[in-house]
C-alpha cells in the first residue's frame, strides 16, 4: 500500500490554496540498479482532485515528473470546512485516495 498523500488546503481571501504531495517513487524505467539491471517503470498516470463533491483538477502525469511530486493550485467558490479528495492511479494499476478539510 502506498504512503498517504500530504494535503494542505487553506483559505486565502476568496480562494483556497491547495497543495498535494503525492508520495510515489515515480520511476521512469530508464534507470538501473546497483547490479546494472533496469528498474521497472512505476509512475503516477492520473491525479484527480474533488472539492465539496466537484472535480476541480485532473492531471495527466508521466515519467518526466520527479519522485514525490507536488501539485498546487487555487480554487474559488469553496469555503472553509469543504472536503478535498485527491486520488491517483499509477501505471501498475495501484490507486491511492486521501482526504483533507479546507481550513
Amino acid at each position: 500500500m502506498a504512503s498517504p498523500m500530504k494535503i494542505r488546503a487553506r483559505m486565502n481571501g476568496d480562494a483556497a490554496q491547495i497543495r498535494i504531495l503525492a508520495v510515489h517513487p515515480m520511476e521512469t524505467g530508464l534507470r538501473k540498479d546497483g547490479a546494472g539491471k533496469p528498474i521497472p517503470a512505476h509512475y503516477v498516470q492520473t491525479l484527480t482532485v474533488d472539492v465539496a463533491g466537484k472535480r476541480v483538477a485532473r492531471y495527466e502525469v508521466g515519467t518526466s515528473v520527479s519522485k514525490n511530486p507536488l501539485f498546487g493550485f487555487r480554487v474559488r467558490g469553496v469555503k472553509a470546512g469543504d472536503k478535498v479528495v485527491a486520488s491517483w492511479v499509477d501505471n501498475k494499476g495501484d490507486t491511492r485516495t486521501d482526504e483533507a478539510v479546507i481550513e
